[in-house]
């Protein structure tokens, strides 16, 4: 076993929680459980032992896989799973994040997205390695219950996800998130952390700010998107 690699086929999710999460709702993408030699064998540890029995998914007690994979002393479960594709549906709503660069952003918005009920997220590359085991363990998880595809640019994105509203969250819009009634299918767009979306998404669909004070320049981007998700849905709950 090495370090985790981007090319690689397989990628993990460290600790016993996220390990749930894998088998639970992606468990057909499941190879393998590692068990650290300290871990406590109580109630948990006896629900992991039973659902890898029951999918036939092996559990490797060892603590290797940890000295290479994990650098928290409390980590004593590790889940490797093979990489999955599983495509955006076309008529449901949309979170698009245009050139994300950070895997602990990538991975909360996964979890807000997961909150809120938009289950499907589209990535314009290029971008953060959406399996790195930093995203997987900044979403808890998340990444089991989302379709997430990958678009090298957004006209391919438009081309085959076909007509329906645009929101791109921009500092230069002109229209505010409370001003707008978002119908499905939609999709909410949010830029790189550090430059935003470029000026052309202004031409795209319909712009919004999120109104803030003035002693800020703009919003955390995985805040911003929370908050976004949150007027979007707010009706479904």
């Amino acid at each position: 076993m090495k370090r985790y690699r981007r090319e690689d086929e397989v990628s993990y999710c460290l600790g016993i929680t996220l390990t749930f999460e894998l088998l639970k709702y992606a468990k057909e993408y499941a190879r393998k459980v590692y068990v650290h030699s300290s871990i406590n064998k109580n109630e948990s540890f006896e629900k992991l032992e039973k659902m890898c029995r029951e999918l036939h998914v092996p559990m490797e007690y060892s603590d290797k896989p940890f000295n290479i994979l994990s650098q928290k002393e409390n980590c004593y479960v590790i889940g490797e799973f093979s990489k999955f594709n599983r495509p955006v549906d076309k008529n449901k709503s949309h979170v698009v994040l245009h050139n994300p660069s950070n895997a602990g952003n990538m991975g909360t918005i996964m979890r807000s997205a997961a909150g809120f009920g938009i289950t499907d997220l589209a990535i314009i590359t290029p971008a953060v390695d959406e399996f790195d085991p930093k995203t997987i363990r900044a979403s808890m998880g998340a990444v089991f219950h989302l379709n997430i595809e990958k678009f090298s640019s957004f006209s391919e994105y438009k081309e085959k996800c076909g007509e329906r509203e645009l929101y791109p969250f921009m500092l230069k819009a002109k229209i505010k998130l409370h001003d707008i009634s978002p119908k499905a299918p939609y999709s909410l767009i949010f830029g790189n952390e550090a430059t935003g979306l470029p000026d052309e998404f202004l031409s795209e669909g319909t712009s919004v700010i999120i109104p803030h004070s003035g002693r800020i320049d703009s919003l955390n981007l995985p805040i911003a998107a929370s908050i976004a998700l949150y007027e979007a849905t707010k009706q479904d709950f």
